[in-house]
């Protein structure tokens, strides 16, 4: 047993790992404009640095998580930060588009390995209400780091450069591997027995995967007429129509094999990377749709966000990072709230009150986006969609955990992750392709309906949509292009309106599955004084 102190101490380095981790995902979309311009990207590429992280992370957290029950949990935390630490270097000192993708997907395979681990790691090494206060910390790290990631991306990439985004990692990480092999004792299931289900893992691999390609790619290919080949090294794809229908029958099709199969292992009694059978859990169940809705309406927004605040009003990555930082202080201000109303309001209550407040919020930034618009008129509406998501998103995980048996709650935590991770990179896949398909739309028609020819209104849609606007900036330095450069700023804008719109849209349909949630007055207050004799965040 380890002596309190020393758990304590432990539960700092869990805390930053999970901060390293969390602020990852969100550093990055700052520094996009400078990556941009220092690479030369194209707008599928910038989806994808952002995606490949998401999805590799959403895909590999259930793995890992059964992985480390049985392997050890601090061992696979500091073999996942220790592949955290080497894929930055590789990002850090990145020379094209291709190799920072790639740079990406191997810290997906390392958060992957960290996360679900500091979750058990906290239960395993607390009991009681020390187990309380240190769940409310691994959670408040989340929370807030989800919002600190842009303003230190911003700073890095301002004042140094963007590779310092990934820089950063290498001495924090390290930090945190020598801190956990000295204060965090090692856990893991005695009780686990059976093989692990690697094929399951497959089909779930394959299912996210081929979803989220073809939702980023479908512009590219074409969503059913092929609009651009599909070749990977010599080999081209035959078919008549675009692969991308193809893929989302691979994904209906993988993700049917992954139900049944996991079924049918849970009635031969081994184990499965989901227990199907905690969906027979009303609770369980409902909180996970809600969950990746919310997820998908929250964290799409962020993609479009800081290209329009740079390409179009002309921040700089630091100037961007404070603006964003507006969600943060929305966010602050909703813990020290729920704290108020801890004891007097249900989680199901503050979770829909959240809801409605990120709803207001979004549809705020939304007519708020204008291409003369200013960092005053878009703070307030972020402010108070940080209030929203500060309120639902903790409260959410007390809600679909609530009626989960003791001993399955390892697992039920890394499928509610999972349901959060998986709505995230829908969210960037969905509200990005929304977002730079309006603007191919939008700018085509204005530039052909003031008399441009086709030729050169295909040179500068396409420069505009492949530099994810980026090449806004060169249009406007030039003043025989002046014009086209206001459509292009017009075109940008409102397809951020757009995907605001419809991250409001995602949001209202998780409101609405969170009214499956609700319980009597009675079991309310039950669950209030429960929540605060065994908190679980």
């Amino acid at each position: 047993m380890t002596s309190p102190r020393t758990r304590w101490f432990g539960l700092l380095f869990i805390s930053l790992a999970v901060s390293l981790i969390i602020v990852d995902s969100t550093i990055i979309n700052v520094s996009i404009p400078s990556i941009i311009e220092d690479l030369g990207i194209t707008s599928t590429q910038v989806q994808w640095v952002q995606e490949s992280y998401t999805l590799v992370f959403a895909a590999l957290l259930l793995v890992f998580g059964a992985l480390a029950d049985r392997f050890g949990r601090r061992r696979v935390m500091v073999l996942g930060m220790a592949i955290f630490v080497v894929s930055s270097v590789i990002a850090g000192f990145s020379q094209s588009g291709d190799i920072l993708i790639a740079a990406r997907v191997l810290q997906g395979f390392g958060g992957a390995m960290v996360l679900p681990t500091t979750l058990s790691l906290v239960n395993a090494t607390f009991q009681g209400k020390e187990r309380g206060i240190a769940f409310a910390i691994w959670g408040s790290t989340i929370g807030g780091m989800v919002a600190v990631g842009p303003l230190l991306g911003g700073w890095l990439t301002t004042d140094y450069s963007w590779r310092w985004a990934f820089g950063i990692n290498i001495p924090i990480g390290i930090i945190i591997i020598i801190g956990a092999l000295l204060t965090v004792q090692e856990s893991k299931e005695e009780s686990a027995s059976g093989s692990i289900d690697w094929l399951g893992a497959f089909y779930s691999v394959i299912a996210m995967s081929t979803l989220v390609f073809a939702l980023i790619e479908g512009r590219t290919y074409g969503w059913w007429e092929v609009n651009k080949p599909f070749t990977v090294g010599d080999w081209t794809w035959p078919g008549k129509i675009s692969i991308i229908p193809v893929l989302f029958l691979v994904f209906i099709l993988a993700s049917t094999l992954f139900i049944a199969h996991g079924a049918n292992r849970i009635r031969k009694g081994k184990s499965a990377l989901i227990s199907f059978n905690l969906f027979t859990i009303a609770s369980f169940r409902n909180g996970n749709i809600a969950a990746m809705v919310i997820s998908l309406g929250e964290f799409g927004i962020i993609l479009s966000l800081p290209l329009w605040l740079q390409f179009v009003i002309g921040y700089d990555a630091l100037q961007t990072g404070f603006v964003l930082l507006g969600l943060a202080g929305g966010a602050f201000v909703a813990s020290g709230l729920a704290g108020g109303l801890s004891g007097r309001v249900s989680p199901v209550t503050m979770v829909r009150m959240g809801i409605l407040l990120e709803i207001v919020g979004v549809t705020g930034v939304g007519f708020a986006i204008t291409p003369t618009a200013s960092w005053v008129n878009v703070v307030p509406w972020l402010f108070v969609y940080g209030l929203g998501v500060g309120l639902a998103t903790a409260q959410l995980t007390n809600v679909i955990l609530k009626d989960v048996p003791v001993q399955e709650s390892g697992q039920a935590s890394g499928t509610q992750s999972t349901s959060r991770q998986l709505g995230s990179a829908l969210g960037i896949a969905i509200l990005g392709t929304i977002l730079f398909t309006s603007v191919q739309i939008q700018l085509t028609n204005d530039l052909t309906s003031e008399g441009l020819p086709e030729e050169q209104v295909t040179q500068v849609v396409t420069a505009v949509v492949d530099s994810a606007g980026g090449a806004i900036v060169q249009l406007e330095a030039d003043p025989t292009t002046q014009p086209v450069a206001d459509n292009a700023k017009q075109a940008l804008s409102d397809g951020t309106r757009y995907g605001a719109f419809a991250a409001a849209g995602f949001l209202v349909l998780g409101f609405l599955a969170t009214l499956s949630l609700g319980s009597t007055r009675k079991e309310e207050v039950e669950q209030i004084k429960e929540s605060d004799e065994n908190h679980v965040i």
